[in-house]
């Protein structure tokens, strides 16, 4: 059975810093690029970053540079999101994604059902 568990969330105040884990179960977590994407309430879903598997090369949304921080622990089936700095538009569900494009072309893309993370002004 596959899982993503987000957590970390919480109330912070601006400018405070959060780190989001998203511990995974049921799948070869070392094949799958994570990703970590958020919706804020009215709005659509968006790209926070992501980072490769193997050589765990990661990218970011270009408007998410310099505060964000994607990570894995391959050993831990775990993906990280580090946010700092803190701002009141940061308040959103944050939601792992982890997705495998194989050989064949097939797709395999898992959610998990996300943490909230409310920024205080």
């Amino acid at each position: 059975q596959v899982q993503l568990v987000e957590s970390g969330g919480g109330l912070v105040q601006s400018g405070g810093s959060l780190t989001l884990s998203c511990e995974t179960s049921g799948f070869d977590f070392h094949d799958f690029t994570m990703k970590w994407y958020r919706q804020a309430p009215g709005k659509e879903r968006e790209l926070v970053a992501g980072i490769a598997h193997s050589i765990s090369r990661s990218d970011y949304a270009e408007s998410r540079k310099g505060r964000f921080t994607v990570s894995r622990d391959d050993t831990k089936r775990t993906a990280y999101l580090q946010i700092n700095s803190l701002k009141f538009e940061d308040t959103a569900v944050y939601l792992c994604n982890a997705r495998l494009e194989d050989l064949d072309g097939r797709i395999f893309e898992y959610w998990g059902q996300g943490t909230q993370v409310t920024v205080s002004s």
